[in-house]
């Protein structure tokens, strides 16, 4: 099992979308996409019913995609259940992106068949760093700014306080400075943490020490590879999009035509491009009013004809195509996920050796470990057995 040959340079990030253009990786995204988004909207629903918005109303001004701030006069309560919703949507993502950055990890190790299975376990065993840098490294931040203020309010204190403020100056500036810092590595540490915990299995502790490490040690590389990704992911996207919609006029202009199932078809796939892909969604409370043309080429979509009254059959073939097209059009999000999390996997292991000149492909992971006590057990059972078997 040979690692795969690596420049150790920016030349490497262009493997991202051939990599990211895995079954595998595609539907990790895919579910933790449908998971996250199921919870966030009926989160988001219930939001909008403590907010005292009717459900049918509500239900058929936002249709699949609720948005909490487009109401007049919203509770607490309700912006809280709503961005519990977005949190949970969010977390799912990032455990999906380092099982994925796992994957690639091993796949760039030149182990192929490390499994979705595999991926999720590895997961499961190492699931709070995931969550707790982020918290970790806001807490140190909060943490200075708490002692500012603190020092602000006996800075009030007649006399003393002025003297004190001059005499510690520096040491509040240079806070300030670290705090800034902290900010930053807050940044890095929400890009790279799935990477850091897939390559370098480190607990909360050790992440947000690579995540202090990292931007000290590499803040240009950082920001350029960073900026390289960017096009390749807008490039690869716009490839797989072109393709699935190829795909969806292509059924249409077949299946469409006159002698096959013509009006039936524009009556079936309408009402799903209408429930996946609304006309418009009326923003009252940010004034806004935001076209489907402007999310979706509307114009590639096969639009239903106003007053259609469809039959019973056809409003049920037409909602499991609508299901079918919206875990497609998540497919598209989900490569591009793909394209991220692989590319901040390859980014992580060039930066590892630019800064260390540690090649992380050659050090014994968890598993490889695993293996070889697994192996020195089996063969000391074979021993004991030929031992066993000669007395």
């Amino acid at each position: 099992m040979e690692p795969m040959k690596l420049y150790f340079d920016v030349r490497d990030i262009f493997r991202s979308p051939r990599l990211a253009l895995s079954g595998k990786k595609i539907w990790l995204f895919l579910k933790a996409n449908l998971f996250g988004f199921s919870i966030y909207w009926v989160l988001s629903y219930i939001a909008l019913l403590l907010n005292g918005v009717n459900f049918s109303n509500a239900l058929n001004m936002y249709g699949l995609y609720p948005y909490l701030f487009c109401t007049e006069n919203v509770s607490l309560i309700s912006i809280i259940i709503y961005l519990i919703g977005i949190a949970i949507w969010i977390i799912a993502i990032f455990f999906a992106c380092t099982a994925v950055s796992r994957i690639t990890y091993k796949q760039l190790k030149g182990d192929d068949f490390y499994s979705v299975a595999d991926a999720r376990n590895f997961v499961n065993n190492h699931r709070y760093p995931i969550i707790l840098t982020w918290v970790s490294i806001l807490l140190i931040a909060l943490f200075f700014i708490i002692g500012a203020i603190i020092f602000g309010l006996i800075g009030k204190v007649p006399y003393i306080g002025e003297l004190l403020f001059a005499l510690l100056y520096l040491l509040y500036f240079f806070s300030s400075i670290f705090t800034v810092y902290t900010l930053v590595v807050f940044i890095t540490s929400f890009i790279y943490t799935p990477a850091i915990v897939a390559t370098l299995e480190e607990d909360t502790m050790g992440t947000v020490f690579q995540s202090y490490s990292t931007t000290w040690s590499q803040p240009w590389r950082l920001v350029l590879y960073n900026l390289a990704l960017i096009p390749i992911l807008a490039i690869g996207i716009t490839v797989f999009r072109w393709f699935w919609l190829a795909g969806y006029k292509l059924i249409n202009v077949i299946f469409g035509a006159d002698w096959l199932m013509g009006t039936k078809l524009h009556n079936i796939v309408g009402w799903a491009t209408e429930l996946v892909n609304p006309n418009f969604i009326t923003c009252k409370f940010i004034n806004c009013t935001s076209s489907a043309d402007t999310i979706f080429n509307h114009h590639t979509m096969l639009p239903l004809q106003e007053g259609t009254i469809l039959s019973s059959t056809e409003y049920i073939s037409g909602t499991i195509i609508a299901i079918i097209l919206f875990s497609l059009m998540l497919t598209i999000v989900s490569y591009g996920l793909s394209i991220l999390s692989v590319g901040e996997t390859i980014i992580f292991t060039i930066l590892k050796k630019k800064s260390n000149y540690e090649n992380i492909l050659l050090r014994s992971d968890e598993d490889d470990k695993a293996e070889k006590e697994s192996d020195k057990n089996t063969d000391d059972s074979v021993d004991q057995a030929k031992e066993d078997s000669t007395e």
